[in-house]
């Protein structure tokens, strides 16, 4: 059964384009990318308000991607993303590793233009509530922009004024997915370009109604974080996530990094 076939008995929700695939990668897999990640030199972490991250592939310009290989045992599990799910066109060659602590969260936002949209993220640690939220329009940040908040824009690309809440949903309606760790979500096509995806900022998360309950209900192995019975998530430990995309427009040794 090729890739995209396989995703059928993994869509999620009222979206055919939201995919979320339990158990994607081993225990031993998280350990080996859990290893590697914090045995990145001090140097690889950027430090934002709320998070750290580290950025592999290069640097996401507003031209494209001033390119850089992805070391070895990422691109173990990109390749595994590539071959196993069949949505992109070339292979994965940015990858953005996001460390939040128990009471951090991310904004919502949309991932920007330069890349093929489709994103996969790949969860490790402590399971979290993602929230996506329809919109009718993103507004590019015009006013002064804070060394972080550029950060996000190239990273992430256009992110939501939360003052600036548009009403007009009516063909589009906010839903949630619970990112549990070793799984792997996927969303492409109209879940990329009509919502925003965000975490919230609060130790405790609320997962009843999330768009793939029962698939995490039915999940053999308890994580002790989760209440089944609240349907709550007391987040305790870091989560890691590993945002993997394609940039279509690559400029090779424009510099040396």
């Amino acid at each position: 059964m090729e890739g995209k076939e396989k995703l059928d008995h993994f869509k999620v929700g009222s979206l055919p384009t939201i995919m979320y695939i339990p158990e994607f990668i081993t225990h031993n897999e998280q350990t080996n990318l859990l290893n590697n990640i914090n045995g990145a030199p001090v140097s690889k972490w950027k430090s934002l308000k709320n998070r750290r991250l580290q950025n592999w592939g290069g640097v996401v310009h507003e031209k494209g991607l001033l390119s850089q290989d992805l070391p070895p045992w990422l691109m173990k599990v990109t390749q595994k993303i590539n071959e196993e799910t069949g949505l992109f066109p070339s292979p994965i060659n940015h990858v953005l590793i996001n460390e939040y602590l128990p009471n951090q969260g991310i904004m919502p936002h949309q991932d920007g233009p330069a890349y093929f949209p489709v994103v996969a993220i790949l969860s490790l640690g402590s399971p979290v509530v993602m929230d996506f939220t329809p919109h009718s329009r993103l507004r590019a940040c015009t006013s002064t922009l804070t060394e972080d908040a550029k950060e996000e824009r190239f990273s992430y690309g256009n992110i939501e004024n939360e003052k600036d809440k548009s009403s007009d949903n009516n063909n589009h309606h906010p839903f949630s997915v619970l990112l549990m760790p070793r799984s792997l979500l996927i969303f492409e096509d109209s879940a990329y370009s009509d919502y925003l995806h965000g975490i919230k900022d609060s130790v405790m998360h609320c997962f009843d109604g999330v768009v793939n309950e029962v698939e995490v209900l039915n999940q053999k192995e308890p994580d002790p974080e989760l209440s089944r019975d609240l349907k709550s998530i007391q987040r305790t430990t870091n989560r890691i996530s590993l945002t993997c995309r394609l940039v279509l427009k690559v400029h090779k040794n424009l510099f040396k990094f």
